[in-house]
């Protein structure tokens, strides 16, 4: 060897004392390899006997050769009846290692950076739900009737548009509660709204056209369309929607917009706007992408109907997703297309896509068509509604610092605008006291249009933590604002 015998066995009885829950063979095989990798055991070395290696640590002999065995059989030791020898490897320490020389493609350095995912969530993230209201027994149920009724059927990759028993369930959903009438083959179920945008932007454009998304709004719509080489445009939204009338960018290819519940206003498209933005579609030969967000919880009069529903044939591509309504770890949403583009798609969707969760869909098909997912919504609107009121009155109360909440008759958050205030630094500050609000700032494209303030998520908070948090932000504002000052 080129290490003497007792620097060899130290490296092996250390490995040995430090193995945690790992058994003596692996731990005697990483040892070695790893000491291979490092140029400690050099090629053509001579590795002493396994009798020798296990009298000497003592260990069966059986644990030492399953670990040469390994060795050999990955190419680290060459083995023969004269025992084994450390084989010959590209040189491993030839080069330095630089960690700037990696760059990403110049598109992908555009994409916002990704939010923060706490487990367990922390007080006023938004976008999370009641978690601990969801009928997890019940659930848990549902998941094992399917797999003691199907068995091991459902553990191959299955129809890569996802589970025919719950496309046809949401169908049905989707008729009696959006006024969306379609057929189960129209719809795709992805891995939530942000697969189903990143299928969007690939069934439907080329890179290099217009994408117009709202302003402010969901981050992940950049990300998607970013991604897939499109270039976006900030269109901006008032207490309306989307506001395109007087824009002057170029005719889009495809346009986001979130009608029922825009995100993070709160602002509702108007009946006619939505008209009238389909009517632009039309004419511009483009494809509405319409993300129903929290259109189910409306609390101030009945959830308001879909775009995709207002017109025979409409160029919308309806997009939903079970993270809201049920949990986010779910990770099932799913897309409707319109009768001709399904029939267009249907060949190339085995080619982007894989089915699975097989298991997870058919138990939702359930859920769904069992009558449990109508009757979940229902106390949760009306938990939520009673949640959005006490959070409305903590602030009136509370938040001394004058505020204006945009939107709010429905969802899971409520958004408070400030004057000129780092909310970014506010709600940096905030996570040290285990509070999780979203700076408003931060979901705009165009700077030029920015405003401040928090989107406060009340899904997944109690009403009793309501005061005391708010009191703690008021605080925070306060230190903010003295240091602004100077004082």
């Amino acid at each position: 060897m080129n290490i003497p015998d007792d620097a060899f066995y130290t490296l092996l009885e250390n490995a040995l004392a430090q193995r945690g829950g790992v058994t003596r063979q692996r731990a005697l095989y990483h040892a070695l390899r790893d000491a291979i990798l490092a140029g400690k055991l050099q090629a053509r070395s001579r590795l002493p006997g396994s009798r020798t290696i296990a009298q000497r640590l003592t260990l069966s002999r059986n644990t030492v050769n399953g670990a040469l065995e390994q060795l050999a059989l990955e190419g680290y030791l060459l083995r023969d009846r004269k025992g084994s020898q450390v084989a010959t490897l590209a040189a491993q320490n030839t080069f330095s290692v630089n960690t700037n020389s990696v760059s990403l493609p110049a598109h992908l350095m555009q994409l916002p950076s990704g939010s923060q995912r706490d487990s367990p969530p922390l007080l006023f993230t938004p976008g999370t739900p009641a978690l601990n209201y969801f009928p997890l027994p019940l659930w848990r149920r549902l998941l094992t009737r399917v797999l003691h009724e199907e068995s091991c059927t459902l553990l191959g990759y299955g129809d890569a548009a996802g589970e025919w028993s719950l496309r046809v369930a949401i169908a049905r959903h989707l008729a009696l509660a959006r006024g969306i009438h379609c057929d189960a083959s129209q719809i795709i179920i992805t891995e939530g709204a942000l697969e189903g945008l990143s299928l969007c932007a690939r069934l439907l454009t080329q890179p290099g056209e217009s994408a117009w998304i709202e302003d402010p709004g969901y981050l992940g719509v950049k990300s998607a369309f970013t991604a897939a080489g499109l270039v976006p445009e900030a269109i901006p939204v008032d207490n309306e929607g989307l506001c395109f009338a007087n824009f002057t960018a170029l005719p889009p290819r495809i346009i986001f917009t979130s009608p029922s519940n825009q995100y993070p206003t709160g602002a509702v498209l108007s009946a006619a706007r939505r008209l009238a933005l389909l009517t632009f579609a039309r004419q511009h030969h483009a494809w509405i992408v319409e993300d129903d967000y929290d259109s189910e919880f409306r609390y101030d009069n009945a959830p308001i109907p879909a775009m995709a529903g207002m017109q025979p044939d409409a160029p919308v591509i309806y997009l939903g997703t079970f993270s809201k309504t049920l949990f986010p770890a779910l990770r099932t949403g799913f897309i409707v297309l319109p009768p001709a583009l399904a029939l267009a798609a249907r060949p190339v969707v085995g080619a982007l896509l894989r089915g699975g969760h097989r298991a997870e869909q058919r138990a939702l098909a359930r859920f769904i068509e069992e009558g449990h997912y109508a009757r979940h919504l229902a106390a949760m609107r009306r938990l939520y509604r009673k949640r959005q009121q006490q959070l409305r009155a903590a602030l009136a109360n509370h938040l001394t610092e004058p505020f204006t909440i945009t939107g709010g008759n429905g969802g899971l958050h409520l958004t408070i605008t400030l004057n000129a205030i780092d909310d970014v630094m506010l709600a940096r500050q905030a996570r040290q006291y285990q509070l999780a609000p979203a700076p408003l700032s931060q979901f705009y494209l165009d700077k030029n249009r920015v405003r401040y303030g928090l989107v406060l998520g009340y899904g997944n908070t109690s009403a009793s933590q309501f005061v005391p948090a708010i009191e703690r932000l008021q605080q925070l504002i306060t230190r903010l604002r003295h240091q602004a000052s100077g004082k």
